[in-house]
């Protein structure tokens, strides 16, 4: 009986010594993740009315600053399209920012504050590479609006590129079972040692809500896709149109791009890209209809066979001030729209 409660004692102690250290880490780093505050404006056709109306929506995610000079990696559907964005600190000071460069299959973005709060504080990128399944992992974000809220967990699994996928091929994501709920996309996932090994990517869900089964970019991917060569923003969003949809919305080509939404002033919208009017359901998928949908930029035609990897390397090699063009289809003709690719921030 002594020996029970010998370790029970000790037992209770080491779960004591644990809870403080994540205390004590909580603390070291959640000065570095952030709130980010968006808002799109989009146009769209009132079904009562039959008239154009502007509908302004604002939406939350996370953040983690990775650099003195403000550089911020996030979620790319988190600002994929925004309007307005503004980075909210531990300290309740709001700074806006502007949009770097995104990858939408890896689901990471960059952007970069416009100028910089008192008392920056960075986080330490670790190595996803020697991240194992089983490790307990911590997450930081704003779930459905609670700023700076952690949740505990372990590395579930790691998911290669293409295993979760039939459109384009996607990168690498760990599956923990982490606690994420909408707000959390973009927020820093921290191994023990401090160090962010990934970026809060989606949930899987029947009910909408948390259930055990959410998934993080892994950080070596966002610093590949994000720190190297930067293909510039373009400022639309879009989903894939291919088979059965393809040939609803009358693609003249295996697949396309159905943009949904243009943010103002962003190099698509100068180029004069259409984004969409009608609230549509098809099949399940709520989305929006009578956008452009892009069938090519320059040379590169828009295919399930599209190498992603070369695409982005051309796109970052364009020099500012060089024009780009885009290939749509709008209305039944297929149109070409001459776009300058933008200044870097």
């Amino acid at each position: 009986m002594k020996f029970l409660n010998y370790i029970t004692i000790v037992l209770l102690a080491s779960g004591s010594l644990a809870a403080q250290d994540l205390s004590k880490l909580y603390e070291q780093v959640n000065p570095t993740v952030v709130v980010l505050k968006v808002e799109e404006n989009q146009t769209v056709i009132d079904k009562a009315s039959r008239s154009r109306i502007n509908v302004t929506s604002a939406g939350l995610g996370s953040g983690v600053v990775i650099s003195e000079d403000g550089l911020i990696m996030t979620a790319a559907h988190v600002i994929q399209a925004v309007d307005k964005l503004l980075v909210e600190f531990s300290s309740g000071e709001e700074v806006p920012a502007n949009v770097v460069t995104l990858d939408i299959d890896a689901d990471v973005a960059l952007i970069k504050l416009i100028w910089l709060p008192k008392d920056l504080k960075v986080a330490k990128l670790g190595d996803s590479d020697l991240v194992k399944i089983g490790q307990q992992i911590m997450v930081i974000g704003a779930p459905l609006g609670l700023s700076h809220s952690m949740s505990v967990g372990h590395i579930s699994g790691r998911q290669k590129s293409g295993q979760m996928s039939d459109d384009f091929e996607i990168d690498e994501f760990f599956q923990t079972d982490a606690s994420i709920n909408h707000g959390n996309s973009g927020g820093p996932m921290f191994n023990l040692n401090g160090e962010v090994i990934g970026l809060v990517s989606f949930i899987l869900s029947q009910s909408g809500g948390f259930e055990g089964i959410g998934f993080a970019a892994t950080i070596n991917v966002a610093k590949k896709q994000l720190l190297g060569e930067q293909p510039f923003w373009f400022g639309i969003e879009t989903i894939p149109v291919k088979g059965e949809m393809a040939r609803i919305f009358n693609v003249p080509q295996e697949m396309g791009l159905l943009v949904q939404r243009v943010a103002s002033g962003s190099p698509s919208d100068l180029a004069g890209v259409k984004g969409g009017l009608y609230k549509v359901e098809i099949e399940g998928m709520d989305f929006l209809g009578g956008g452009d949908v892009i069938l090519a930029l320059d040379q590169y035609t828009i295919s399930p066979g599209l190498n992603i990897q070369e695409f982005r390397e051309y796109v970052a090699t364009r020099k500012p001030g060089a024009t780009f063009t885009l290939k749509v289809l709008r209305g039944g003709q297929v149109l070409e729209l001459v776009g300058i690719v933008p200044e870097k921030k």
